[in-house]
């Protein structure tokens, strides 16, 4: 395995969640915007490193492995961290449709490569925009205080359940792909 800057990115990505997680719980009022601003720039990592995976042609097995585990850490760590902050149904709910949705669909691709047909299941442009979403809408939340005048918590609330909506539809989408495939 060679290390290469993309791949580089995304280890970078999964180093920066204790740092978030640290940020998050500390008794300062600027923690939470902080701990958003991490998450941000790691989320522009995702981006980052797939693009220069392709422009360099540095496109790896390990880092087709560990993005997408990176990406789940991610939005796994924060809403966890959201969910304790919020105690609320309205928060938990979408949060366990996400996570949920993120173990069906690993364990997916799991199996499906098994069979010799990961193929089936590749991400795809739903994924990606749920991908983006979620990730808008988990900043939001990290932010927590309004910007601007805007209620950024409550933006990152809509945000967050029109990710949870695109995340049971694309879910429904691999399945089909995985079971019903259209010759």
């Amino acid at each position: 395995m060679s290390m290469n800057l993309p791949t580089l990115l995304t280890l970078m990505r999964i180093v920066m969640l204790p740092i978030i997680v640290v940020v998050f719980y500390l008794p300062y009022p600027w923690a939470r915007p902080a701990a958003s601003i991490i998450f941000i720039i790691a989320a522009l990592t995702d981006w980052l490193d797939g693009y220069l995976a392709r422009l360099w042609n540095q496109e790896s097995r390990f880092g087709a492995f560990l993005d997408p585990v990176a990406d789940k850490l991610m939005v796994a760590t924060v809403l966890i961290l959201l969910v304790e902050f919020d105690q609320s149904p309205w928060l938990t709910v979408p949060a366990i449709i996400i996570i949920g949705r993120e173990i069906t669909i690993s364990a997916l691709r799991e199996w499906m490569a098994e069979m010799g047909q990961r193929g089936k299941v590749a991400v795809g442009w739903l994924g990606k925009v749920k991908t983006t979403l979620q990730m808008v809408a988990l900043a939001l939340l990290l932010y927590l205080n309004d910007l601007v005048g805007l209620p950024t918590y409550q933006i990152g609330m809509v945000a967050l359940y029109v990710a949870a909506i695109l995340t049971i539809w694309s879910m429904f989408d691999y399945l089909r792909a995985a079971f019903f495939p259209s010759e």
